[in-house]
């Protein structure tokens, strides 16, 4: 669901993704953080931006996200977002 069109979908299948943090492999958990943030920096819509920034949050709780699977993250202009996302991002870039 992360990959459809609509931002609903995208944003539901993030906030499905987070909340099955514990049943996924360390391959599994990396392989989605790299996933979700190459998803998060063409995102359009805040929601869906919001939902797959929390969902990265959560994968990297793991200790299987290295900054290499979030370097996607670095593509997204700050300026573009509003003040919350914008911290959000700017957390996650630093970990």
């Amino acid at each position: 669901m992360i990959l459809q069109t609509e931002a609903h979908a995208r944003e539901r299948g993030a906030d499905e993704a987070s909340d099955h943090v514990g049943a996924y492999t360390s391959a599994q958990a990396s392989a989605l953080a790299t996933l979700l943030a190459a998803t998060a920096a063409a995102e359009k819509e805040n929601a869906a931006l919001e939902a797959e920034l929390h969902a990265i949050t959560e994968l990297t709780s793991t200790g299987c996200v290295d900054l290499d699977h979030l370097s996607p993250l670095h593509e997204i202009v700050l300026s573009d977002l509003p003040s919350q996302l914008r911290d959000h991002v700017s957390d996650l870039r630093e970990r």
